[in-house]
């Protein structure tokens, strides 16, 4: 049980502290510990954690070297986890894992937190030698959220923090100065609370709420999955219901980006209104549990290819990519020849990440052999870069019925493009595709994928508005069956428009909040007849200004670049030929072009 004694009142920017902070909380180890058995002769950092927050184990690392820099000029480290749901071992393994060099405190039921009024992990405070608060927020500015439309957060991060606010405040305390930002907005994880559970709620966790994860959840939250934390029992989801409520009531989750005016897609993520109410409910009601007896089966994830057991398996590296502890990974390649000697007809491929806690996802593409980058097949273009297959986060593998297939001509590589998320503790990738050949005799209908693409643009510095556009001209009856935007850190908006030969327009799908971080194929519910003679428009914005906190550099004139840091203007797509028969003969091809 934790005692306190402090009274800190928040007035606009300034903090006040009316008394010394005190506390009497358990170590990991079973001692009873008080603040002043732990605090420093010059003053105390107060981290308070959950081990299972990305942006707690992004911070760790950061916080083990202030540790390493501060402790021995007299600022002790004490860490602090309030969360309901962290459980003792849980918390020991983190310890261990992030080699923190400081003491970790229990705080069950997060008396200790809520009494200084902290919301989120991580949250750190600052003592001073008399353990009073002289800061309050982030560690630094390098992960966070801003504002986008409707109200809604979107992430960003950075290469490297612009603002070390933690390590300024430290300095400041001991150079005997006042600090200069005093408070900075914690951003990160709602701390899991201890709730009295309404026994007459209609919406508990055995009733709807677990199917409605079931269904939406926890294919990512799930162990060994990209989901930071299991939603896979009453206990998991209990424990995150405040920033579950949050994320889906922002519609931050599940990840979806389409426009609903425009266009209605297979793989729809959406929750419904109705279904984010349920969550309300059930939080407002205290998390009830109910009945136990009535939770379903818990649904079942193959072990092994979610394609038909692959013909061929290729790693993307002989040996594995070591992935850093945090920062900014750019996109790496991987090129690899798969030894194909004759032309190939491919039905299903699949990418699975070697590691999933850090392969956000898979992108890979075609290199066609020297001499081949205008080779057509019997009615789709090759170009010089493919687009391949791809993987992210809860995305099924295509198969493609027996009749159709995508053409790769003899002598051709695959390029593995990696997006790598940091999880806070050094891991190693090895990635890998599983690839199913057709029977080329049974073939009658190639599916390719094409683009409106644009490689020669020049973003200005600080402009929050650059268009950019591309065309793609169709010469042959075909049927458009996906969409899938693709940009960098300064991509704003996106929008794919059909132009037909009888003048009428469709706009196939519009994304107004374009997100990076989530590289998402849009797979239409009834796929488009397009006609020969129609014409694909895309548009895409580009924000290059200092508002945009993803923007790494503002100041820079932005040019095409396969690097994060420069730009991408692709509206790719996939089609089919439609009524059409590979044994008649295409003898032209559909072109792309930007502006």
């Amino acid at each position: 049980m934790a005692s306190l004694t402090t009274a800190v009142a928040i007035i606009g920017s300034m903090i006040w502290a009316a008394a010394p902070v005190e506390f009497t909380l358990t170590d990991i180890h079973g001692q009873t510990k008080t603040l002043t058995d732990l605090a420093g002769p010059k003053g105390t950092l107060l981290a308070f954690i959950g081990v299972e927050c990305p942006l707690v184990k992004l911070s760790a690392p950061k916080l083990v070297r202030l540790a390493e820099k501060y402790q021995a000029e007299g600022i002790h480290f004490v860490a602090i986890d309030p969360n309901a749901q962290d459980s003792l071992l849980e918390i020991k393994k983190f310890q261990e894992e992030n080699k923190l060099p400081f003491a970790v405190l229990l705080d069950k039921g997060g008396s200790t937190a809520q009494q200084l009024q902290i919301e989120r992990v991580p949250t750190v405070l600052l003592l001073d030698a008399n353990k009073e608060l002289v800061y309050r927020g982030r560690v630094d500015d390098q992960y966070g959220f801003r504002p986008g439309l409707d109200g809604r957060k979107l992430s960003y991060q950075l290469p490297k923090p612009k603002r070390e606010d933690l390590a300024r405040a430290i300095d400041d305390l001991l150079a005997s100065k006042p600090i200069q930002l005093a408070q900075t907005e914690a951003t990160g994880c709602l701390i899991g609370k201890a709730r009295t559970p309404d026994p007459k709620s209609k919406v508990t966790y055995s009733d709807q709420i677990v199917r409605l994860f079931n269904a939406h959840c926890v294919s990512c939250h799930r162990p060994g999955q990209i989901g930071p934390f299991a939603l896979g029992s009453y206990e998991d989801a209990a424990g995150w219901a405040e920033m579950i409520l949050e994320v889906v009531s922002d519609r931050r989750m599940p990840p979806w980006h389409a426009d609903p005016a425009h266009g209605t897609f297979s793989n729809d993520a959406r929750l419904r209104d109705e279904q984010i109410q349920l969550v309300k409910d059930w939080v407002a009601a205290g998390v009830p549990e109910g009945d136990r007896s009535q939770v379903p089966t818990p649904p079942k994830f193959p072990e092994g290819w979610l394609m038909p057991e692959p013909d061929q398996v290729i790693y993307m590296a002989d040996k594995a990519y070591s992935v850093q502890a945090e920062g900014t990974v750019p996109y790496i390649n991987f090129i690899v020849d798969p030894g194909w000697k004759e032309d190939k007809w491919v039905t299903a491929m699949e990418p699975r990440p070697g590691n999933p806690k850090v392969v956000h996802h898979i992108v890979m593409f075609v290199i066609p052999p020297p001499g081949k980058t205008k080779y057509y097949t019997k009615g789709l273009p090759l170009t010089v870069l493919d687009w391949f297959a791809s993987f992210a986060p809860g995305l099924r593998p295509p198969v493609l019925p027996e009749h159709m297939g995508r053409f790769i001509p003899a002598g051709s590589k695959l390029l593995f493009q990696m997006h790598y998320t940091p999880c806070g503790t050094p891991e190693e990738d090895r990635s890998f595709i599983g690839i199913k050949f057709a029977d080329p005799a049974k073939v009658k209908r190639e599916v390719a994928v094409q683009h409106a693409g644009n490689m020669f643009f020049s973003i200005p510095p600080q402009v929050k508005n650059h268009q950019l556009e591309a065309w793609y001209d169709f010469s042959r009856d075909s049927v458009l069956l996906t969409v899938s935007p693709h940009m960098h850190w300064r991509g704003k908006d996106f929008k794919y428009t059909l132009h037909f030969p009888d003048g009428r327009e469709q706009v196939v799908l519009f994304v107004p909040q374009y997100d990076f971080g989530w590289q998402t194929t849009y797979t239409l519910a009834e796929p488009i007849r397009v006609p020969k003679g129609s014409r694909l428009h895309c548009v895409a914005h580009y924000d290059n200004s200092a508002d945009n906190l993803n923007n790494p550099n503002p100041m820079a004139t932005v040019r095409f670049g396969e690097q994060t840091w420069d730009e991408m203007m692709y509206g790719w797509f996939e089609i089919a030929l439609d009524d059409k028969d590979l044994d008649l003969t295409a003898d032209a091809a559909s072109s792309g072009g930007g502006k």
